[in-house]
């Protein structure tokens, strides 16, 4: 254990000598009042220490001692429900102890030690296991099954092992591994945060997360697996957008960051997510959900450590086998963070002050993420998927930080201050935004959805693109110098703009929408705009095509319930027929 003092303290960067013997990314107690930090510098016996706390009211001369460990967070039974900061202290169990107001100093285990849980053996006395098997399981929540696995490093037979009532820290099995060496297995493990989880292999990324969000499942999907950025200026729905996607995204388990947001958005969260019911269970979504808070008032440096230790809490149910979403909210401020502990650290700045390693770490973090054949002889497939939130200054996606993301990410999610305060949600910019992941995952799409699934999405997208063209034209010469056909083309693609890209994610019907009421939607926008455009040349007038009644209905099958898609679908097509006819009748007469 390395002891040094204090030699000078700079907001949370404190700088230590003595501390030759201490390791890059130890953690280390900073003065008597037992301050938490990392070295995150070393020079000689000299090292810089981000602390995670407060650090007012230090001086030179002050302990700093080494515990010789990282970073590292606690894994086990407990995690799902909780509310943590930046470095994994449960904020309720500090809130008992110190009040409303962190205090300092503070030392509070991440899962309560006092909790009983109820440990079922899978496997028995003789049995060989390798890290990644699972011994047994615990039920965390009525719809989260904890299972308990090998560390690393902990494989051999099994020489004892009991079911029962245990805490985290009690024995539940012994292994012996062909050295002779005896390791105990607890319900808990530890993971240092900055070291991604060891897997078997990582998958190709061609199944997509299925959202139930329209623009995101049609246009602009994101693979199991996959990462996504979602940048846009305050006001255009970040927010409301990782909420939707919390909610409704097809994963076992959601990991929630709210990195450096305001205290009152992330108080929002914490009061929604117990009320809100998961649909897939009916029960509240907390009971699936880790929730990290490190809001912009708590001390920048943990604030850089938050969106480690969430991937990591998100990495540990992965090698479980289950899908997870990450929600980071909002990179941007991490970015903020890393930038202050580089100016402090009196390093080279890069663009904009930010460190010249932005890049690589946002590269690191979000590499974490993907579809994997996890650890263990069963050989299970878990996924991680990461949707960033990013805050460009301004809504400028050409700063540092937003150009990083994007050459890391292969999902572009591009929010539109403009669509958000005409009230259309999603406020996806369908022009800006894109989907890499699409041309890998249309096999997929083309097998469970529909044959000419990619077809009609591309039809959809060349129509909305060919609106922004013709509008150009309308804003110069008006709406009368174009022609009938480019008319119903206006019309057609007004009609995908409201009627299927907006989402009302407060209506109990039109909040989710299933791959099938999709493609639905989508077929009848473009029956519409064909029939349409033949009877145009078969010589029907464009007044009452555009005014047809039945294009209300299409335009509120969006609100049809699931059981009543396939009747009313044909229904108006059917309809649609007789409308077309009759007007063609009369063009002619």
């Amino acid at each position: 254990m390395s002891t040094g003092v204090i030699k000078k303290v700079a907001g949370p960067l404190v700088i230590a000598d003595g501390m030759r013997d201490c390791n890059m990314f130890d953690v280390v107690h900073v003065s008597n009042m037992n301050l938490i930090g990392e070295v995150i510098e070393m020079h000689g016996d000299r090292a810089s220490i981000q602390v995670y706390e407060e650090t007012s009211g230090l001086g030179p001369g002050e302990p700093v001692v080494s515990t010789g460990n990282q970073l590292s967070v606690e894994l086990g039974p407990g995690l799902i429900e909780s509310i943590y900061d930046g470095i994994q202290r449960p904020l309720d169990d500090i809130m008992k102890v110190s009040g409303n107001n962190l205090s300092r100093g503070v030392s509070v285990p991440a899962l309560k030690r006092d909790k009983v849980w109820q440990f079922k053996a899978e496997k028995a006395v003789g049995d060989k296991v390798e890290p990644g098997d699972v011994i047994g399981t615990v039920q965390e929540t009525e719809i989260v099954l904890h299972k308990i696995m090998v560390p690393v490093g902990m494989g051999g037979v099994i020489k004892e092992i009991n079911s029962g009532e245990y805490h985290v820290t009690d024995t539940v099995a012994i292994t012996e591994n062909e050295k002779g060496e005896r390791f105990e297995l607890t319900l808990m493990q530890k993971w240092p945060v900055r070291i991604g989880r060891p897997y078997k292999q990582k998958l190709s990324p061609n199944m997509p997360l299925i959202t139930g969000q329209r623009v995101i499942d049609t246009l602009f999907p994101i693979a199991k697996g996959g990462v996504a950025s979602v940048p846009g200026p305050f006001g255009s729905g970040k927010t409301v957008v990782q909420h939707q996607l919390a909610k409704w995204a097809e994963a076992d388990i959601v990991v929630y960051i709210g990195c450096g947001e305001r205290g009152n958005e992330m108080t929002d969260v914490l009061n929604e997510f117990p009320e809100l019911l998961d649909p897939k269970t009916g029960h509240s979504l907390m009971e699936r959900t880790v929730l990290i808070a490190n809001t912009s008032d708590m001390p920048v440096a943990a604030r850089e450590a938050s969106i480690y230790t969430g991937i990591t809490i998100a990495e540990y149910f992965r090698d479980m086998g289950y899908s997870v979403a990450l929600m980071a909210d909002s990179t941007s401020r991490w970015a903020e963070a890393l930038r202050e502990m580089s100016g402090r650290l009196e390093e080279m700045p890069g663009e904009e002050g930010y460190p010249a390693y932005l890049g690589s770490r946002l590269a690191q973090f979000y590499e974490r993420a993907g579809r994997v054949i996890t650890l263990g002889s069963d050989e299970e497939e878990g996924s991680l998927s990461v949707i960033g939130a990013v805050s460009p200054p301004g809504g400028d996606i050409s700063e540092p930080v937003s150009q990083a993301t994007l050459r890391i990410v292969k999902v572009f999610w591009g929010l539109d201050a403009g669509l958000a305060y005409k009230r259309h949600f999603p406020a996806v910019n369908w022009l800006t935004s894109y989907s890499l992941y699409v041309d890998t995952m249309a096999k997929w799409y083309q097998e469970n959805v529909a044959s000419d699934w990619m077809d009609l999405r591309a039809r959809v997208m060349h129509l909305l693109q060919e609106e922004s063209e013709l509008e150009e034209i309308v804003k110069l010469v008006g709406m009368d110098a174009l022609s009938d056909t480019d008319r119903i083309k206006l019309e057609a693609a007004r009609s995908i703009r409201e009627d299927f890209l907006h989402q009302n994610a407060f209506h109990e019907i039109d909040t989710y929408t299933t791959l099938k009421k999709q493609y639905h939607m989508m077929q009848l926008v473009m029956a519409f705009y064909d029939k349409s455009t033949a009877a145009l040349s078969k010589g029907a007038q464009l007044d009452p095509l555009i005014n047809m009644p039945i294009r209300e209905r299409i335009g509120r099958f969006k609100y049809v319930k699931e059981d009543e898609i396939e009747t009313v679908y044909d229904d108006i097509l059917h309809n649609l027929d007789i409308d077309i006819d009759q007007i063609i009748k009369k063009g002619d007469e």
